[in-house]
């Protein structure tokens, strides 16, 4: 019995702690930036929930994250065009917001430390998952990150060049950037 207590205690005293603490969706940012031949877009979408994993050592260990598709919104446009660009967006030549609500990205592995990290993890959108790694910095209460993503991995399609032929100045880029800004 003694024997079976010891292992036990020492099973416990190797395990990590981690310590979740909740993201501050309120003043929390995430940003979009699409790219196309004429030019780019921009705009937000809003973190719905998120929590970082910390070890009592403070370094960073997990989390995850979850984006309200349905709240992205066009920054750099007005009126009519900013309409017409949101709702295109969230159609099924996109995002799907209407069938596909949100977006996640889920921790699965993190190196480095000091508040230099790189995060490796599972980015689910339109129900489709794929690996994504990137850099992120830790300072005080507040993370950052920029992320590329293919959506051309999540079936988003629309004006690829790299599925579709002659479309000159009307393709858009496979790549879009997500920068993220964490408040905790």
């Amino acid at each position: 019995m003694k024997t079976i207590i010891l292992a036990m205690a020492f099973v416990a005293s190797s395990v990590i702690t981690s310590n979740e603490t909740k993201v501050d969706v309120q003043n929390s940012k995430v940003t979009w930036k699409g790219h196309k031949v004429t030019g780019e877009h921009e705009g937000h979408i809003t973190l719905q929930k998120g929590t970082l994993k910390f070890n009592d050592s403070k370094q960073l260990t997990g989390g995850s994250f979850t984006m309200d598709m349905s709240t992205l919104t066009v920054t750099d446009l007005d009126g009519e065009m900013k309409g017409k660009l949101e709702g295109h967006l969230k159609s099924d030549d996109f995002f799907s917001t209407d069938k596909h609500t949100a977006a996640t990205f889920v921790i699965t592995n993190v190196s480095g430390k000091d508040g230099k990290y790189k995060v490796t993890g599972d980015l689910t959108i339109k129900g489709i998952t794929h690996p994504n790694s990137f850099d992120m910095l830790v300072v005080g209460n507040t993370a950052t990150a920029d992320l590329k993503v293919d959506r051309t991995k999540y079936d988003i399609k629309f004006r690829s060049a790299s599925f579709f032929d002659n479309l000159k100045d009307k393709a858009i880029y496979d790549e879009f950037d997500l920068n993220v800004n964490l408040k905790f």
